[in-house]
């Protein structure tokens, strides 16, 4: 019985090539689209499980309520350890990622620039690590021993065997010096975000930045290995009030959030976890089941207008015997034939669009044939099918013999309505997919486009290098290293193109974190608002095109600049101070004057509102970056140009970046979803047109004699395809009225993470409508035309 019915399945899909090959497209491309996004959110939920402890593994941040950040107190780790039974291990961690530059490893004539992690001692309890060589229990045995990745021996040694005992030179914001190779560890996998090439001791760290041992200071990250069965939410209000009962100033709430988990919950609202990337999971999750949604509804359409050429076969095989059930069974049987040719089509547009998908995601995605992926392609591929088919076996086993034979055969209500219903859902769908498109395209162009208070055009940045890097003992104004410093930046002015350059450190695009040790005149005692910091040497405001507001900007003709302070605009305001510029204040101690106001300007993304900073003048070692303003169109000449004169004077071949593009990392994320969005609702529009052109198609035989009756009595062409066109587009008003409402709610909600955002206007929803009636009249224009130019004679004759 199934061979056979899966013979007849086979030839009706072979004789109606049409019908099959629409359905083909149809579902195929739906479930390319799923297991596109399977592939990237599967991906995306592995991202830092890797390690064994992962189910215990947190990590602690702190918040004041406002800000969430990950950088807490030195002495944070020990402490934790020692008075909280839950925690099994603590360890403090320096990141690569806190470094504004990598440093230099050196061994003989081998120079490579890399990125080291300072651990505590409980790491390698905490996280997995696998060494290759040397021992990780002795590998604190000394505060100068240091484990480098089997990437990093094979650059500076060619081999991983017999490396460790070596000892290796580095150079990096004042942690130079001789090193011994302990160990040969295994690299992070992809999966990781947390990427480095060296591990050093946090001891050593410790002893080169005593700051760390008080508790008002945030450097390190913190993680812990809790003991299985602790109760989370119980364990963060124990540690809440940590911070405060160590410092009575500080009014910072800890908690601790599961390592895996920050990185797909990294935004936080109120010093609380309110989403990120999950969102964006989410979201194309909820994509790819809308698609295969309206792909299966495009089935169901598609199939159903078939149906009319069907009727005579249907009533003869029932008046011949045929039961319901069996015809069901065929019907179904032809629908599973479809979905699993359809699965076969799938792979075959996974594959070919697999390399293109991947650079768009900026991912390494595999099409791995694995049980769980083939399984789940197998259950999608039956649950489609059987979705798909149900209606129509229903709707067409379900036809009166009689009448069928007699052509008596009459559209139901509800048939009619679930039909209609169905081309609504459809472009509901889609409509809410293309205002969204329209919403992230606009958000996008904001980006781009906003004025930022500076202007991040034609500047590059690259790191000091060469001998700028080394230890040096003379760090004082007019010492050793500011001479070396003040040479090579004339040099750098020299260059042709180039026409402004300064030394700087931290980010000028993404700059987080601050310090309460800003003290005024005035000062409530329980203001604990936070000052962003910014080291910078002379003409950096100038560099980076930010307005001055009032007063000056850092200047050699004035000498030493050390003492001397710049606010922005947001800072004046928190500290309620009039006529700033003269004034003194008191930061880490220090007593400074207040030379300058800068007016506000973005040095975060624009998910944050700008926050009070300051300019803290600086030409030590610490300031580990040179920034450089070019000539506009001649950029190409004036690097290369660059690249010669830091080849000369540092040794080092010069590795630059340019400030726009640190800025567009910031929404790259923003930017896949706007273009992927693009994609899926094209992909949407597409398979919803093929519904449409099947119900036209359908619509068009149902009511071919009509339509010759109004031809003979002098209907016109162009009377018929309206005749046939103002049904469709009904359809497609309701489903836009429908959607609008939807998708506003959905766009509103999305740009509620963004500080600055759109506004969404009816010019949204006007483009959004008028291209929806737009694709719908060119979708049904050929059934529609072809209807009315078909000769009435053909059909009024009675077959």
């Amino acid at each position: 019985m199934f061979k056979n019915n899966l013979k007849i399945a086979w030839r009706n899909l072979i004789k109606d090539r049409q019908f099959t090959f629409l359905n083909l497209i149809g579902l195929s491309t739906g479930l390319a689209c799923v297991v596109l996004i399977y592939l990237w959110a599967n991906d995306e939920l592995r991202i830092d499980k890797f390690n064994a402890n992962d189910n215990q593994l947190y990590q602690v941040l702190h918040t004041n309520g406002i800000e969430t950040v990950e950088n807490t107190p030195g002495l944070l780790a020990g402490a934790l350890s020692k008075e909280m039974p839950e925690v099994e291990y603590a360890a403090a961690v320096i990141p690569s990622t806190w470094f504004d530059n990598k440093g230099l490893l050196s061994f003989n004539d081998t120079h490579i620039r890399a990125g080291g992690e300072f651990v505590g001692k409980d790491y390698f309890n905490i996280f997995s690590c696998n060494f290759l060589e040397g021992d990780k229990n002795k590998f604190f045995s000394s505060k100068y021993n240091i484990a480098i990745s089997k990437e990093m021996a094979l650059k500076l040694f060619n081999t991983t065997g017999n490396v460790t005992g070596k000892t290796v030179e580095w150079n990096q914001e004042g942690l130079n010096g001789n090193y011994i190779v302990a160990g040969v560890f295994e690299q992070n996998p992809p999966s990781a975000t947390a990427q480095f090439d060296i591990i050093f001791n946090y001891d050593l760290f410790l002893e080169k930045n005593p700051k760390l041992l008080k508790w008002d200071n945030s450097d390190p990250s913190t993680y812990l290995l809790l003991k299985t069965g602790t109760d989370i939410p119980l364990f963060n209000k124990k540690i809440a009030r940590f911070i405060k009962s160590k410092n009575d100033h500080s009014t910072s709430i800890l908690f601790a959030q599961r390592y895996s988990d920050k990185y797909l919950h990294g935004r936080y609202e109120n010093g609380a976890p309110a989403g990120g990337r999950i969102d964006y999971i989410k979201l194309f999750s909820i994509i790819a089941i809308f698609i295969l949604i309206i792909a299966c509804v495009n089935f169901m359409n598609l199939s159903t207008a078939r149906a009319s050429r069907r009727m005579k076969e249907i009533g003869i095989k029932k008046v011949a015997g045929a039961t319901r059930g069996r015809l069901i069974i065929q019907y179904m049987t032809e629908s599973m034939l479809l979905a699993f040719l359809s699965l076969a089509v799938t792979l075959m547009l996974v594959i070919f669009f697999l390399p293109q998908f991947n650079e768009i995601t900026g991912k390494h995605l595999i099409l791995d044939l694995n049980t769980n992926l083939v399984t789940a392609m197998l259950v999608i591929a039956v649950i489609t099918g059987f979705i798909a088919g149900t209606y129509p076996a229903l709707y067409l086993s379900g036809f009166n013999p009689a009448a069928v034979l007699k052509g008596k055969l009459n559209t139901s209500f509800g048939e009619l309505f679930a039909r209609k219903g169905l081309v609504i859902f459809q472009f509901t769908l889609s409509v809410i997919l293309i205002v969204s498109v329209l919403v992230i395209y606009r958000q996008t162009e904001l980006v781009q486009t906003k004025n930022l208070g500076y202007n991040r055009d034609h500047i590059v940045y690259f790191e000091k290098g060469g001998k700028l890097s080394e230890n040096k003992d003379d760090y004082k104004p007019g010492g050793v290293y500011e001479k070396d410093l003040e040479t090579f930046i004339q040099g750098i002015k020299n260059v042709p193109g180039v026409l402004n350059v300064s030394n700087f450190r931290h980010s000028i695009t993404n700059r987080h974190g601050g310090t309460t040790a800003v003290n005024w005149h005035g000062k409530s005692p329980h203001d604990q608002t936070q000052f962003t910091d910014i080291a910078a040497g002379y003409d950096f405001i100038e560099t980076v095109g930010i307005t001055l507001k009032e007063g000056r900007t850092y200047s050699r003709n004035f000498g030493s600049e050390k003492s001397k302070v710049i606010f922005n605009e947001a800072a004046i305001e928190s500290m309620g101070l009039k006529n700033p510029v003269g004034k003194t204040v008191n930061i880490w101690g220090e007593d400074k004057e207040i030379i300058g106001v800068v007016k506000n300007f973005n040095f975060e993304s624009l998910y944050e509102n700008i926050k009070p900073c300051f300019f803290d003048f600086s030409l030590n070692q610490r300031v580990s970056k040179i920034m450089v303003r070019i000539k506009g169109g001649s950029e190409k000449t004036t690097i290369d140009n660059l690249a010669k004169f830091y080849k000369s004077y540092t040794g080092e071949a010069l590795d630059y970046k340019f400030l726009d593009d640190d800025y567009q990392q910031l929404y790259s994320a923003e930017e896949r979803v706007a273009v992927l969005s693009r994609y899926f609702a094209g992909i949407a529009i597409l398979i919803s047109c093929l519904g449409l052109f099947g119900l036209a198609a359908f619509t068009a035989q149902k009511r071919q004699k009509e339509i010759g009756i109004r031809k003979v009595v002098g209907a016109t062409v162009s009377d018929v395809a309206i005749m046939l066109s103002k049904n469709f587009l009904k359809l497609v008003l309701i489903a836009l009225l429908i959607a609008f409402p939807f998708s506003w709610w959905i766009a509103n909600q999305w740009l509620q993470n963004f500080a600055y955002r759109i506004n969404v206007d009816a010019g949204i929803f006007l483009i959004a409508g008028a291209s929806t009636i737009v694709v719908t009249l060119l979708t049904i224009s050929f059934q529609t035309v072809k209807a009315a130019v078909t000769n009435p004679v053909k059909s009024l004759r009675t077959e």
